[in-house]
This record gives structure tokens, sequence and C-alpha cells, in this order.
């Protein structure tokens, strides 16, 4: 049965990924802010069809440590669900991305650029990290949330943590404070398989992690709160 809702759900999910590519174009045409809305009405269909297909249900904690306004948001990567659901928990989301989502037809181009995500080289090293600041400083000055994910991949359920700098870099530079989450999304919809599995994804959102703290301290006091969270979630859920 699993195998089967799974099959149902991935061909619905890319099918009306397509739908809403096509009947959102006219979002291209108008201020950046209608693409995304378009974009969280996306992600807030994708998360229906894992409700009505696969008995997925979705719940959100700590969302009163999110003040608003503009300010970075940095957690785990375990699936392709936070992608989707993150732009949907913040007024004007502003996701960091591999360059080469960029370069994906019809998504990446035009609606990745309409979006202004940011998009970070891996292979330009010091380069990268220059230009992930300057576009940082950009879109927080239009009052955006810049999202990251600082491990930069995808990474299994219990796969030991492999922190990438740009988060750090980026709260160094921004001086606004940084809201750690965790989350279990990698029991429910792993990396690497086209299966679904029924349960309840959570995502949680920590305290604030206030502006001017040195760069180590930071780096170290995000990954506790990061890792922290995401293991109390997966012990929970396999209590």
């Amino acid at each position: 049965m699993i195998w089967f809702r799974s099959l149902v759900f991935n061909f619905s999910f890319y099918v009306m990924m397509i739908l809403f590519l096509i009947v959102c174009s006219p979002t291209l045409l108008m201020p950046r802010i209608y693409a995304i809305r378009a974009l969280q009405a996306w992600g807030r269909t994708a998360n229906w069809l894992l409700k009505t297909m696969c008995n997925i249900k979705v719940e959100v904690r700590g969302a009163e440590n999110i003040p608003p306004g503009p300010l970075l948001v940095a957690g785990k990567h375990q699936s392709l669900w936070e992608t989707l659901m993150l732009p949907t928990l913040f007024d004007d989301p502003c996701m960091v991305e591999k360059k080469e989502l960029f370069y994906i037809p019809i998504y990446g181009w035009p609606y990745t650029y309409k979006f202004r995500m940011i998009g970070v080289d891996r292979s330009a090293g010091s380069k990268a990290l220059k230009s992930l600041i300057a576009r940082g400083r950009e879109e927080l000055a239009a009052g955006r949330q810049i999202i990251i994910l600082p491990e930069g991949t995808r990474k299994a359920v219990g796969a030991d943590p492999d922190y990438k700098p740009g988060a750090a870099a980026l709260y160094a530079a921004l001086n606004v404070p940084c809201i750690p989450f965790g989350l279990n999304a990698g029991l429910v919809w792993p990396r690497r398989t086209f299966r679904r599995f029924p349960g309840t994804i959570i995502i949680e959102f920590g305290r604030a992690i206030p502006p001017g703290l040195p760069r180590k301290a930071f780096q170290q006091q995000m990954e506790l709160a990061i890792e922290g969270i995401t293991a109390k979630l997966i012990s929970e859920n396999r209590s």
C-alpha cells in the first residue's frame, strides 16, 4: 500500500507542479511578491497532496519564536519537503540554493530568478561566500527572511552533521537574529527514494540567536540548537 500511495503521490506531485508553473506564468510579469505567493500556494498544495494520498500530516512548533521583519533562518536539511514548506511560513522568504537549480528548464529559469533566490556556486570557494554575503545584504535590505540549510545537501536521519561556513558568514555580515530549526522529515519523506511513509512531519523553530556573537560562538550555538531539536523530534517519533 505504501508503494502504491507513494507512486500516486509522486505522479500527482509532478503533474501539479507543471500545472502550477503554467497557470502561474502571468506572475512573471507582475511584481515579485505575486510570484512568491504562487510559490507559497504550491507548497500548501504539496502538503495537501501528502495528507490526502499518503496520510502524512504536518505540525509546526515554535512559530511564536519567529519575529516579524528581516532575519536569518537556518536549519536541518533531510528531504525535499522543507524546501517546499519553509517558504509558506514566512512573509517574503529568500532561499539560499545551489546554483545548479537555477539552470533547471522552466522552473530554474525564469522562476527562481523571479523569486530572487540566492544561488551558491559550491565550487567557487571564497568567491561563493563573498557573493552569498553581497546577495544576502541586498535581499535583507528589502525586508526579506534569508533561509539557509547550512549543511548544503540532504542528510540521512542519524548521519553525522557537516555544517558549511555559509550560515555563519551571513550571520556575521547581516547583524540580524538567527532562528534555528530542526525537523524529522527524513523519517517520512526520505532522500533518494520515491516512498512516502505515513506519519507526522514536525518542524520546530527554536529561540532566536541574537546578533553580535563571535562567529565561532554562533556556529556552535546554531549547531547545538539545530541538532538538539532534530534529535528530540526523531526520538519522539520513534518512541
